[in-house]
């Protein structure tokens, strides 16, 4: 069922309670208003013959006459009067006597003056009228034929006005949910033409400021993260097989000529030690692209915990040099600092990445290859520094040097694969923290990552 269906019939069944719970309290009052009013008519009756038989002195007869009589035409009222003694005075028709008097009723007329009850439709009242200060019995039943028949009539007329009234609140319910579910409907039939082909396409924005517009300016800021997601997959994957391509095929070609060729002992060796370069350059591609892929995880899905930045830096700078011995690296701790100074929190494997990709590039564009490391603290910030002596950047690639796979107008002389930087600005991120950079050519450059302190 389509949510117009139950918009419509959620509020058709909303209205039909309502108009129930009125159609109700209409009908219930109504009776009770005729029934109110009957027996004041009852009431009057009886006073009326008790009169006529006992102040005006009319004869009986002539009073029964005048009830069977109007009986054959009326639903006349059947009265009944007893004197003191609980004796018949008057009947209007004791052959039918329609409400048997008994002693326990008239007790009860005696205690309560005044009594009223129904009994098979009928309505009774009895009561005690005094009439020269001697009290006398009178009861008084009718059937209500025309205030039945009225009620009747109402209850016939509420129930076709309630299926009719449904009837036209379900028409408008449906009406009204379908012109809400327009903008709906037009947004879901332009969402089904996206499509990864078409990123670039956006939703239209209803020009009322109210949720569905909210709702679709939501819908497209995730579809422009998406294409930019997208754009930038494709430029990776693009990046990627170039960078993979390229000592495959060196090492194809190697091994293909090596095959094709009788080569001597020395050649062979040549051959394997070129191999093996361009194998530890896959090996160390691959090993970046994986940490380029764990840096891009979410926050929730990466382990943090607490970890003194100084530490960090010396294993970062000690494992470095075991695996290339000609770099340097200074360390220099701008003063004495207390231990939750430089206590930040994070994760100290993807932080000791960052530090050995920015240490490494500072000691291989440095003639002297050599890093200068510091750690000073900012506010509520823990700043490292990593200095070089190197070639420096030119101010146009400062922008462009955090994204993947960028190489500058150094990329002949230097050998890298361009994803070192971006690694590092993906791990920053990660961290809330903050990389900058200052250089110039031929001067150098200091990358500095600001990290918030716990």
């Amino acid at each position: 069922m389509s949510i117009q269906q139950r918009i419509s019939l959620l509020f058709t069944a909303l209205a039909a309670g309502i108009l129930l719970v009125f159609m109700l309290i209409v009908y219930f009052s109504a009776n009770q208003n005729r029934k109110s009013e009957f027996y004041n008519i009852l009431q009057k009756e009886a006073l009326t013959k008790v009169n006529l038989l006992l102040n005006v002195k009319l004869d009986a007869n002539t009073l029964q006459t005048i009830y069977r009589k109007n009986r054959e035409v009326l639903y006349e009222v059947e009265v009944a009067i007893y004197n003191q003694n609980k004796e018949l005075l008057y009947h209007d028709a004791v052959d039918i006597d329609f409400v048997k008097e008994t002693p326990e009723m008239l007790a009860e007329i005696r205690e309560q003056k005044m009594i009223r009850f129904v009994q098979d439709q009928w309505q009774v009242i009895g009561q005690l009228i005094e009439v020269d200060n001697e009290p006398y019995y009178v009861t008084a039943a009718a059937f209500d034929a025309y205030g039945y028949r009225n009620l009747e009539n109402l209850r016939n007329t509420m129930l076709v006005s309630f299926f009719f009234g449904l009837a036209i609140i379900y028409l408008i319910g449906r009406y009204f949910s379908q012109k809400t579910m327009d903008p709906i409907t037009d947004m879901v039939n332009e969402a089904q033409k996206i499509s990864a082909s078409n990123l670039d396409l956006r939703l239209h924005i209803p020009k009322r400021n109210d949720e569905l517009g909210v709702l679709a300016e939501t819908f497209n800021q995730m579809l422009e993260r998406l294409e930019k997601s997208f754009d930038a997959q494709k430029q990776f994957v693009s990046h990627i097989s170039h960078e993979l391509r390229t000592p495959l095929s060196v090492i194809i070609a190697e091994l293909e000529l090596s095959q094709n060729k009788k080569r001597s002992k020395e050649e062979y060796k040549e051959t394997v030690i070129s191999v093996l370069a361009d194998a530890k350059k896959l090996a160390k591609l691959s090993s970046t692209l994986l940490d380029f892929a764990k840096a891009s995880y979410d926050r929730s899905e990466v382990n943090f915990k607490q970890f003194r930045v100084d530490e960090l830096l010396l294993d970062a700078s000690q494992e470095l040099q075991l695996l290339n011995q000609s770099f340097k690296v200074d360390l220099d701790f701008e003063g004495d600092f207390e231990e939750e100074e430089i206590t930040v929190f994070g994760n100290s494997y993807l932080l000791t990445i960052a530090f050995k990709n920015l240490i490494e590039n500072a000691c291989k564009y440095s003639s002297n290859h050599t890093c200068r490391c510091s750690i000073s603290t900012s506010g509520n910030q823990v700043q490292v520094a990593f200095k070089d002596e190197g070639i420096g950047i030119y101010p146009e690639e400062l922008e462009e040097i955090f994204n993947p796979f960028f190489r500058g107008k150094n990329k002949n002389i230097f050998e890298g694969t361009g994803i070192g930087l971006a690694l590092v600005k993906r791990i920053v991120n990660l961290h809330d923290a903050e990389v900058t950079v200052q250089s110039k050519p031929g001067k150098g450059s200091t990358f500095i990552i600001s990290i918030p302190r716990i």
